[in-house]
């Protein structure tokens, strides 16, 4: 077996064949950011990025994609922006893990969206977490019964706001898989006021990641595409999505809603026409991936898993990056996991987002509202 490293740019044709083929060929790698075209807009706009190909016997057998930090530190493909992660491989394929990262030039390797039980990272693994998925394999009302069933109330509460939002500012509308950059735009600017104004960090701060979601939202094929979704009520915008597909799969990846219709729950009212639509357009599933967020247990009919672990050899680098990331990954874990541990941390954000406004307007600064 042969693993030789390149630059996403370098792979050739038969090799990035190769990689679509292999993905289709296995259920458990149905996720967009597993796709090789997310590892090529990744390559185009970081240098750390990387693929390590398995060869065995003249065949292709496997693809990895990476980052390589400083001091040999690796971390998985698009790192916090990304719910999935893994090797690219025939079933079953097992690689000697310390083989690969010397392979790759790395020291130590953490994940925490890995496809739970690949050969190759199942004696790595820490944790196992279920990530929800609203699964539409049986058709979009056997979806919405399964919702009605985890809480008939909440979906009552959700129908009635629907209501009360179209009869107070004109029909609902739902644009699907829009490609119009001003719609796109508008979702960012809502998303980077959600950000700050819940005390999280502002991702669309970095002019890399707007670029890389332009150049999804741009991308169209059949087997992989960016699809954004914008709720109208009358002729205006109130909530949105931007997310990656495979043919059959939908990942969530960037929701935001404009606060000023914040009292019809116009998030969760998206969330119900996005669903209906994804299923008009024959996807399978919409991956809403794990934590604690309630809206997640609500919408969910199903689940997929995903674990967390690391690999190491030993050196320097490997201490101090478990000393730096270890105890705080297990304790975000802890937290996300849970959804009274999720709202009480929620609320703490919050209450720094206000903090961090109210000194902004106190120098002078104004906060975007998000909404224009």
């Amino acid at each position: 077996m042969n693993i030789t490293v390149v630059r996403p740019g370098d792979l050739g044709d038969a090799e990035k064949s190769r990689w679509r083929e292999l993905q289709k060929a296995d259920p458990s790698l149905d996720n967009p950011f597993l796709s090789v075209e997310f590892t090529l807009a990744m390559g185009r706009l970081r240098d750390y990025v990387h693929v390590a190909i398995v060869e065995d016997a003249g065949q292709l057998t496997g693809f990895f994609p990476y980052e390589r930090h400083a001091f040999g530190i690796g971390r998985p493909l698009g790192g916090f922006l990304t719910t999935c992660h893994g090797l690219i491989s025939v079933p079953g394929l097992e690689l000697e893990a310390k083989a690969l990262l010397r392979a790759c030039g790395l020291n130590v390797f953490g994940f925490d969206h890995m496809v739970a039980g690949q050969p190759t990272f199942a004696p790595y693994e820490t944790d196992v977490r279920p990530a929800a998925v609203m699964d539409f394999t049986s058709g979009y009302e056997a979806w919405l019964e399964q919702v009605k069933r985890n809480s008939a109330k909440n979906l009552k509460t959700w129908r009635y706001k629907e209501r009360k939002l179209a009869r107070e500012h004109g029909d609902l509308r739902l644009s699907w898989a829009s490609t119009d950059p001003a719609e796109l735009g508008r979702l960012l600017a809502w998303k980077s006021d959600q950000y700050r104004r819940t005390g999280r960090v502002d991702r669309f701060a970095q002019p890399w990641i707007v670029r890389l979601t332009e150049q999804m939202h741009a991308e169209q094929s059949a087997d992989f595409a960016g699809v954004l979704t914008m709720l109208y009520a009358g002729d205006v915008p109130v909530a949105g999505h931007f997310g990656l597909r495979t043919a059959t799969t939908l990942v969530g990846w960037f929701p935001a809603y404009d606060t000023e219709f914040g009292k019809y729950s116009p998030g969760i009212v998206h969330h119900l026409q996005m669903a209906e639509a994804a299923a008009g357009a024959g996807l399978h599933m919409v991956d809403m991936g794990k934590g604690g967020k309630d809206y997640k247990h609500w919408l969910q009919s199903g689940t997929l898993h995903v674990s967390e672990g690391r690999l190491s050899r030993p050196s320097a680098a490997a201490a101090v990056h478990w000393i730096g990331r270890v105890p705080f990954n297990k304790a975000r874990t802890i937290v996300t996991d849970s959804p009274s541990l999720y709202r009480a941390a929620d609320r703490v954000l919050k209450g720094f987002g206000r903090m961090r406004s109210t000194r902004g307007q106190e120098s002078g600064t104004r906060e975007p509202s998000g909404a224009r």
